[in-house]
């Protein structure tokens, strides 16, 4: 029950584009800029873009334990968006456009991250790697890539 001006009478509002409520999930921001040099980034990919969605997916991922980012939230999602050089050309080709002006646009870095499943997010790193192709086919399935390149 709801008894204090800031309290939620039915918890967290939950759907598209409000985000995943966690403790200091702004700092997967500063874990992610701290280890940008190594992201693998496609020639034309900004990496503005690349360290704003793949902190958008390390913040879901730890709110989803509720807890704050850690690196290994950082590393999983530079996994699963192929910025550790291990995607395939096509996939690299997708996330170019996809990606794209992420830094400055919320609503396309949202749908980015709410098209990976929950239960991948959920998974140990060390589980990700069989499961990759499920995540990067939900990415492409829900986040079609501009057309024009």
């Amino acid at each position: 029950m709801a008894n204090r001006p800031g309290d939620l009478p039915a918890g967290w509002p939950t759907g598209k584009l409000l985000g995943s409520p966690g403790p200091n999930v702004g700092y997967a921001l500063t874990l992610a800029n701290r280890i940008r040099d190594q992201f693998a980034l496609a020639p034309h990919e900004h990496p503005e873009d690349a360290v704003a969605v793949v902190a958008e997916i390390a913040m879901r991922r730890a709110a989803l334990f509720g807890r704050a980012p850690v690196l290994a939230d950082v590393e999983f999602g530079m996994q699963i968006m192929g910025y550790r050089g291990d995607a395939d050309p096509d996939f690299v080709g997708w996330r170019k456009r996809a990606v794209r002006g992420a830094h400055h646009n919320y609503y396309e870095r949202r749908a980015l991250v709410d098209a990976i499943p929950v239960d991948i997010l959920r998974l140990a790193p060390s589980a990700l790697p069989e499961h990759l192709d499920e995540a990067r086919q939900a990415l492409r399935a829900a986040v079609p890539a501009p057309l024009g390149e």
